[in-house]
């Protein structure tokens, strides 16, 4: 079939849909919902989060050099909306998705503690690119809800029900379509057996 051809602009989806976290635990701290954010490098491991200057959290964020990605499912996609929507700047957004407080380990930031995975970052640098400045940051903590872990210290991401953002909606991640180099270990298997032959 034939293609459209739209103008440029964002149009790279599915993305995350996290809530950030920022600001002093015991003082002015807020949340803001973030879909441009992604992993920049393993080793050492570092992230980015893109926001715009305006939002009540950038400066937040600015001034302090650290925020908390906290991964968000199913049960968590209203308060990750409300947090997209309403500003910090007259709204408690704690109190009114009923979130928790939660100390982490190398900011003072609070983690959001219904969330599954929490990601403690340290600002290191902040790319001014247009409407949205990038937050290139270090990953200084990560912390994963023991629910999800088993006996043997496995943790099983796939069983959080977390979200994804695409094009104005939410969406719950489906079933697996596969796993990491399934589409080369069937040949390997085969070209073993073979050579055994």
């Amino acid at each position: 079939m034939p293609k459209t051809n739209f103008k440029p602009g964002n149009m790279l989806y599915p993305v995350p849909a996290v809530m950030v976290s920022c600001g002093d635990i015991n003082g002015l701290s807020n949340i803001i919902t973030v879909a441009w954010t992604g992993t920049i490098c393993t080793n050492p491991p570092m992230l980015y989060i893109s926001v715009r200057p305006e939002r009540f959290s950038y400066n937040i964020i600015k001034n302090s050099g650290e925020f908390i990605i906290n991964l968000t499912n199913e049960k968590l996609a209203y308060a990750t909306d409300f947090c997209g929507v309403r500003s910090g700047r007259d709204t408690d957004k704690w109190k009114l998705c009923n979130l928790t407080k939660e100390t982490a380990d190398t900011v003072k930031c609070p983690m959001i503690k219904e969330s599954p995975v929490n990601i403690e970052c340290h600002v290191k640098e902040i790319k001014e690119l247009g409407s949205h400045h990038m937050f290139i940051a270090d990953v200084t903590a990560v912390h994963a809800d023991t629910e999800y872990i088993d006996e043997s210290n496995k943790f099983h991401l796939d069983r959080t029900g977390l979200i994804a953002y695409s094009h104005g909606s939410y969406f719950s991640l489906g079933r697996q379509a596969g796993t990491f180099g399934f589409s080369v270990k069937k040949a390997q298997k085969q070209n073993r057996r073979k050579s055994n032959k």
